[in-house]
C-alpha cells in the first residue's frame, strides 16, 4: 500500500468557529469552506501527484448531503481537475472512500479531501502501512512547510525509549523531498528505514519480541546512511 492522503488543513469543521445556545443544551460548530482554499489545496494535490507520477486523483466529499460546503469543495476540485488532463479524476463520497480503505487500498493512488475527512481516512490508512508509529506527514504552505508524525506527540510515553521514530524520520524525507526537492537525500533516509526493518530492527509496537529502544533504532537506521 502506497497512498498520499491531502486534506485542507485551515479550515472545515476545524476552523474553531463554534459557540453553544439554549443555556449551553445545544453545541453548535460551524463547517467552513472556502473557494481560495479548496482551490489552493487541489492545485497542490495535482502538482504533488504530478511531480510523483501518480496517475489517479480521488476527491473525496459528501456533497449529496452537505451541498453548500462539501458541494463547493467539490466544484471547486473538479474544476482545478480540468487543468490536469493526465491525471485520471474520480470522486467518491466519505463513507464510500472509508469502506474501500478498508477493504482495497491499493485502489487509491491519491487522495484529496477536507480537514476532518483527511484527518481521519490518514489514520486508517496509517493501519495499512503498519501504524501510526510508521505513518510520516507534511503541512505544506505557500512559503513554509511542517514535517510531523501522523500520531502527534506522545507525553505518556515520553522518555520510556519505547517510541517508534520511524515517522518522524519519514516526515524528514517527505520534507526533503516535497519543499527542498532533494529527491537523492529523501531515497537514502527511505532506503535506510527499509533496511533498518529489514534487518529486523523494531520497536516494540512493531513486535514485542526482540524489540529495540527508540535510540537504538535509530542509532541502525543512521547506520545504513551513506
Amino acid at each position: 500500500v502506497n497512498l498520499f492522503v491531502v486534506r485542507e488543513n485551515t479550515e472545515d469543521l476545524y476552523a474553531g468557529h463554534e459557540h453553544t445556545e439554549d443555556e449551553g443544551r445545544t453545541g453548535i460548530s460551524e463547517k467552513v469552506i472556502t473557494r481560495a482554499a479548496t482551490e489552493r489545496v487541489a492545485r497542490k494535490t495535482y502538482e504533488l501527484a504530478t511531480q510523483i507520477d501518480r496517475k489517479k486523483v480521488t476527491i473525496v466529499h459528501k456533497a449529496n448531503v452537505l451541498q453548500q460546503s462539501d458541494g463547493l469543495f467539490r466544484r471547486v476540485a473538479l474544476e482545478v481537475a480540468q487543468e490536469y488532463p493526465h491525471i485520471v479524476t474520480e470522486e467518491l463520497l466519505v463513507d464510500t472512500a472509508a469502506y474501500w480503505m478498508v477493504k482495497d487500498p491499493t485502489r487509491f493512488d491519491v487522495i484529496l479531501t477536507s480537514n476532518l475527512y483527511g484527518d481521519i481516512l490518514s489514520d486508517m490508512a496509517a493501519a495499512w502501512g503498519g501504524g501510526l508509529g510508521l505513518a510520516p506527514s507534511l503541512s505544506v504552505g505557500d512559503d513554509v512547510a511542517i514535517a510531523e508524525p501522523v500520531h502527534g506527540s506522545a507525553p505518556d510515553i515520553a522518555g520510556k525509549g519505547i517510541a517508534n521514530p520511524t515517522a518522524a524520520i519519514l516526515s524528514v524525507a517527505m520534507l526533503l523531498r516535497h519543499h527542498w526537492k532533494r529527491r537523492d537525500l529523501a531515497r537514502a533516509v527511505e532506503a535506510a528505514v527499509r533496511n533498518a526493518l529489514s534487518d529486523g530492527e523494531h520497536t516494540i509496537d512493531v513486535y514485542t519480541e526482540g524489540a529495540v529502544t527508540t535510540a537504538d533504532f535509530t542509532r541502525r537506521v543512521c547506520a545504513h546512511l551513506p
